[in-house]
């Protein structure tokens, strides 16, 4: 008997039973609010192991989930690079122009660095916190499934990352896939036929980019080759280098994923007296306030980040009316300066 009172009694919150039942937290929540976006064989499962430990969802807490907090929250999965910092240029750039505008709209923002291998639940409990009206994802990172699984029963989310044909949750993001093509077909309009795409194809984002640069590059007969590097700083630098080191003057152009890549990329080409763009030309992505500020100034693939913050807000305020949303797909625009 005391054994059956110490099971009957560990089902204490929607997290425990999801362990039992095998799904996410999320499923169970949807499952015991009676989503039809649940499956009816998982939502008769969910139940039933329920009422088998008398489990009843708090409903204190259910009330204030249904009341407007006034704040949303921000969410960065770094699903690809753990070590990536908040600090990171662009993150800090984006998250500016998303405070600005939801303050405008009387919000506060609740800012949140995940990892997901360390909590593979982050953003089912983000949204069940009671603790926000709605979310805002920055990077799709390796969490594509994830996403796609919270937004069929979760409507005020907005991700900003890179559209897929067919896809379910809404995102707002730059044609990376054109700002690829973009790239490449400046590199090789200035001379270069060995080009190296410096970052990590892991992320949604980073793969469609050079997708478009290898789809120009077969076009136009030039060579591409990826060279895995990571966003964090402590690392970017060392293998940047060592790229460097082993390519020993076999490229004679770069695409860098981001402006601070590109950035990286400038100190390591100086450090080995390599000229820039007399012996190897450059093109970022981003167009941040740095490329303007390197020695020389970085031709870079710009996108509009407060345009896509703006848009990102007003489409969340529409789902939080109970409005389905399309996604927003922003035109890239290459900005040429000196390092092409």
């Amino acid at each position: 008997m005391s054994d059956e009172r110490t099971t009957r009694t560990a089902v204490r919150t929607i997290t425990d039973l999801a362990r039992l039942a095998g799904v996410s937290p999320g499923t169970v929540s949807r499952a015991l609010a009676g989503k039809s976006l649940v499956n009816a064989k998982t939502r008769e499962k969910i139940e039933a192991i329920a009422r088998e430990h008398g489990f009843r969802p708090n409903q204190m807490a259910s009330g204030l989930r249904r009341q407007k907090t006034g704040v949303i929250g921000v969410a960065i999965p770094l699903g690809h690079d753990v070590r990536q910092q908040i600090s990171d240029t662009f993150f800090m750039t984006l998250l500016g122009h998303l405070a600005d505008e939801l303050t405008l709209e009387g919000y506060d923002l609740m800012l949140r660095r995940v990892v997901p291998e360390d909590d593979p639940d982050w953003l089912d409990r983000f949204i069940g916190s009671g603790m926000i009206d709605g979310v805002i994802v920055i990077g799709q990172s390796d969490q594509f499934v994830r996403i796609e699984d919270v937004a069929d029963g979760y409507l005020p989310m907005v991700v900003w990352g890179n559209h897929q044909q067919g896809q379910r949750h809404c995102v707002v993001g730059t044609d990376n896939r054109l700002g690829g093509r973009m790239a490449a077909e400046r590199l090789i309009a200035a001379g270069a036929r060995r080009i190296a795409f410096v970052g990590d194809t892991t992320p949604i984002e980073f793969a469609a980019r050079f997708a478009g640069a290898e789809d120009v590059a077969q076009r136009m007969g030039a060579d591409i080759v990826a060279l895995p590097t990571h966003l964090s700083p402590d690392r970017a630098s060392d293998e940047i280098a060592r790229h460097l080191a082993a390519a020993d003057g076999r490229i004679d152009g770069i695409f860098a994923a981001t402006d601070t890549l590109a950035a990286l990329c400038l100190t390591a080409l100086r450090d080995r007296g390599i000229a820039v763009p007399d012996t190897v030309r450059l093109v970022g992505f981003d167009d941040l306030p740095i490329a303007r500020q390197t020695v020389p100034p970085l031709t870079t693939v710009r996108q509009d980040i407060a345009a896509g913050a703006r848009g990102m807000v007003q489409l969340l305020l529409r789902r939080l009316a109970g409005e389905e949303t399309e996604s927003l797909v922003l035109p890239p625009q290459l900005v040429i300066r000196q390092s092409s």
